[in-house]
């Protein structure tokens, strides 16, 4: 039976404004109700269509109030920030990742009118190591556990969740571990990376990346509200590529550097604005992560229809080269040769800038961040 009354968290965002208006498109549904913290912009909301904005925050108890009042029956939780500085810190990322989702979950439970929960969480739950598996079945757990971040409010929040679904087993619950989103409307931190003119890698690695298109998550999270399907699922395109292949097809130029002057480099670009990856993103950009789809394809019964290929070919067609496709390979070596030659000395810089550089302070309230 389809749900009469879908409440969705993180409609100012991109997929989760996406999914609303998928959803408040289809006669049988009765009600979409799109939860944030800050209003959705003025395309956005044109595009919500019936959709009921609420501004609200999920660390508040009044979430209760707002999912009682309407008999939610259908929940899908996507406020869930990926970066410190999209939500003003590391603090307020944490207490609205953790603490928002305890209190969502809490209203939840006191509501008899909840039937079905669904969860966008991320395959960074697998962390990222050297001593990972070719592929990650949902069976498996991180060989490294994340220690902080993203990855490690991800792991509480499934955590929580399934604590959830053992005080209500009448409630059904799916939980979606996305790979890194791609595409040509969707703002991800793996695509603000890779808008980079020159994209820095760690010298020695290669990571296998695996993707999924845009409308390929819009379909699966549209098709796990309005299915039956309870359980986890890794959602990913199939297929894989290298990182210094992604860099190549959207004519970007790779610089390998070592590894301590990249963790330097990387709270300078977080200091000033150009991209936010904390260390956990950048250990994938070391190591990589791919996980096996066949779940989702057997069982939840979606198969994506962008390779990991062919999203990134449809997210290349907004990206401006900045090297021709024919000089790539050519200026990366030319780069890579330079940095091997300079490689002691960009280590021992790279260890005194480490103690030098700090992190941005904190941005003050609370901004729409981007999608995982």
């Amino acid at each position: 039976m389809p749900p009469a009354v879908v409440l969705v968290t993180g409609v100012s965002r991109w997929l989760g404004g996406a999914l609303a208006a998928e959803l408040a498109r289809d006669p049988a549904i009765d009600r979409v109700i799109g939860v944030d913290t800050v209003p959705p912009s003025a395309e956005l909301l044109r595009r919500l269509g019936r959709t009921e904005f609420v501004r609200a925050d999920i660390r508040n108890p009044l979430i209760g109030k707002v999912i009682s009042t309407a008999a939610v029956d259908t929940v899908v939780h996507m406020n869930i920030s990926s970066t410190p500085a999209g939500s003003g810190g590391r603090g307020p990322m944490k207490e609205l990742n953790v603490i928002g989702t305890m209190q969502l979950l809490a209203a939840c439970q006191r509501a008899p009118s909840v039937r079905r929960l669904v969860l966008k969480s991320t395959s960074a739950v697998y962390g990222a190591s050297p001593r990972d598996p070719a592929v990650f079945t949902e069976a498996m757990q991180a060989r490294r556990v994340p220690s902080g971040g993203f990855a490690k409010d991800s792991l509480d929040i499934e955590g929580y969740v399934r604590s959830f679904s053992r005080r209500r087993p009448d409630v059904g619950v799916a939980v979606l571990r996305f790979t890194n989103f791609i595409g040509p409307r969707i703002d991800s931190v793996l695509s603000g990376f890779l808008r980079m003119p020159v994209v820095p890698t760690a010298l020695g690695y290669d990571a296998r990346v695996q993707l999924l298109h845009e409308d390929d998550a819009l379909g699966v999270l549209a098709q796990a509200t309005t299915g039956d399907f309870a359980g986890t699922v890794n959602v990913g395109g199939a297929g894989t590529l290298l990182l210094s292949q992604v860099i190549r097809r959207l004519g970007r130029l790779q610089l390998p550097v070592p590894s301590p002057a990249l963790g330097s480099l990387g709270r300078f670009t977080r200091r000033f604005g150009f991209v936010d990856y904390s260390p956990e993103q950048m250990r994938f950009l070391n190591f990589g992560r791919v996980v096996d789809t066949t779940v989702l394809r057997t069982e939840f019964g979606y198969t994506p229809r962008y390779t990991t290929a062919e999203a990134l070919a449809d997210y290349a067609v907004t990206v401006q080269p900045v090297v021709p496709s024919d000089l790539v390979g050519e200026v990366t070596s030319r780069a890579q040769g330079l940095v091997a030659r300079a490689g002691s000395v960009a280590s021992s810089v790279g260890s005194t800038v480490h103690g030098r550089l700090r992190p941005a302070p904190a941005t003050p309230g609370l901004r729409a961040v981007r999608d995982a």
